[in-house]
């Protein structure tokens, strides 16, 4: 991998194919739980999409460099555009989507927590709510609000704009 960010856009320019590139590190468990579907989706997309993987410990300049914040993150690149950012460990079917992103050129859509469980995070927070009211205690007042936020975050327009905002940053520090 090259070790400057200017390397990397250049490598990205030359390359025949769109990227999805994988920070990882060795130390980093999710990173190690989404390998196996990370090589599936390797083979699979061969020749028409290529992965590149970049050790966070090993280039902590380019990873800084990229704007990466959180490992694992995989970034979706055709040509020198970037199409869409990823943090955290996700599911084979969300990889997947990456993959086609990488193809189709158009990112893959945005979900949140599926239904039952934003249900059971805002069971959860009422439970909570009931017992910090009869209680008084300020801290599970607090707990009830996590959890009613965990439910709803990507539903609002603070979540929304910051989304637009970030997705507006990517593919920050490179030279046109």
């Amino acid at each position: 991998m090259s070790r400057t960010l200017e390397g990397f856009f250049e490598r990205l320019r030359h390359n025949p194919r769109p990227v999805v590139v994988d920070v990882w590190a060795p130390w980093c468990g999710p990173c190690r739980m989404i390998e196996p579907a990370l090589e599936h989706l390797r083979e699979e997309y061969a020749g028409r999409v290529d992965l590149w993987k970049i050790n966070a410990d090993e280039e902590p300049d380019l990873v800084r460099a990229l704007g990466v914040h959180g490992i694992p993150t995989l970034i979706v690149y055709r040509g020198e555009r970037e199409i869409a950012r990823r943090m955290g460990a996700q599911s084979k079917a969300a990889l997947a989507a990456l993959f086609e992103a990488a193809l189709s050129g158009q990112p893959p859509p945005r979900t949140g927590p599926a239904l039952m469980d934003r249900v059971l995070r805002i069971a959860a927070a009422l439970v909570f709510l009931g017992i910090a009211w009869t209680k008084a205690s300020p801290a599970l007042l607090l707990v009830s609000a996590f959890f009613f936020l965990t439910a709803v975050y990507d539903r609002t327009p603070l979540w929304q704009a910051f989304v637009a905002r970030s997705g507006s940053k990517q593919g920050k520090g490179k030279e046109t």
